[in-house]
């Protein structure tokens, strides 16, 4: 994890110095250049573009600019998912996932109108009470809780059952709930079933499971994180059926609930909320609306600050 979150800096500062010298200088490729299948993996994948706005970069264009900035290393893949105008008007938001030996992420470039700079990162909001916005629309968040109704700091937990830096990051988030004992934790069911196959099906039963019962719920998360390594295509109902039923459910009901349309519902509002507060991956924690988006490589002390800052705020 640290030598991916290395690579991740470096793709920052390699960025950072093509931006610098006395006059700007573009990082675009000129709109010629075509991004045609690499040769090696280093070139950047692309899809049909998505972006309707002509002002907005084309996917060819970042694509040409990745495989120029980034191709001599053979171990990146870059796959650009999506140019569309960020919360800035005139901002590009190009969201780019980059695949290397020790797994995914996602990176946002950030271009202004001119589209003579690329900005690498994230964008933060700002405000006198910068996460006063996406603290009101995490209010409709819903799924298995734990920790009291009325506690000053409110945690939503963006996850997908079949991702392993979930599972990876759950023993920090159960400590933190026992060291922070005034926090309320809500897991956000948000499946990325594109790239995991069985992660839909799981999201269905914990939601089944949570409208009947709570404790059952949290249950048969944890059963699901514990044992997600021996889940595989051929047994995916058989797995989550033994965890229903360790959670004292009845595997036929929570498995014909799984199936209804209240829950394929339930399952696309999560996903929708998701996409409005702008969660490109998971886990992705909000503290009282404050976005972590990189947990798994956080210190633990610097959670439980964030954390107790947010406590004294409240």
């Amino acid at each position: 994890m640290r030598k991916f979150v290395l690579i991740m800096c470096l793709l920052a500062v390699s960025i950072a110095f093509a931006q610098q010298g006395s006059k700007p200088a573009k990082t675009a490729a000129p709109a010629k250049a075509k991004a045609t299948a690499p040769a090696s993996k280093a070139a950047a994948e692309t899809k049909p573009a998505a972006a309707s706005n002509e002002k907005l970069p084309s996917q060819e264009v970042i694509a040409a600019f990745l495989k120029q900035m980034f191709g001599y290393d053979q171990n990146l893949v870059f796959r650009v998912a999506e140019v569309k105008e960020s919360s800035s008007p005139g901002v590009a938001d190009a969201t780019v996932v980059v695949s290397t030996p020790q797994g995914q992420q996602v990176m946002h470039l950030y271009i202004p109108p001119d589209q003579q700079n690329a900005i690498v990162g994230e964008m933060m909001p700002f405000g006198a009470d910068p996460f006063k916005k996406t603290r009101a629309e995490l209010e409709s968040a819903f799924g298995p809780t734990q920790g009291p109704k009325d506690a000053p700091v409110t945690i939503v937990e963006f996850g997908d059952l079949q991702c392993p830096s979930c599972k990876a990051v759950q023993p920090t988030v159960e400590k933190l709930l026992k060291d922070e004992p005034n926090v309320r934790l809500i897991f956000q069911n948000f499946p990325l079933e594109t790239i995991h196959p069985w992660a839909g099906k799981a999201a269905r039963y914990l939601d089944c499971i949570e409208r009947k019962d709570n404790q059952a719920a949290l249950t048969f998360l944890t059963a699901v994180y514990t044992h997600q390594g021996e889940i595989v295509e051929n047994n995916v109902q058989e797995k989550l059926s033994s965890y229903a039923k360790m959670a004292g459910q009845d595997p036929a009901a929570i498995e014909a609930c799984s199936k209804t349309p209240e829950t394929d519902a339930r399952i696309k509002r999560g996903i929708d909320l998701g996409k409005q507060v702008e969660v490109t991956g998971t886990p992705t924690l909000f503290v009282n609306g404050r976005k972590l988006s990189n947990v798994g490589a956080m210190p633990y002390e610097v959670l439980k600050s964030i954390v107790d800052f947010a406590a004294q705020k409240q």
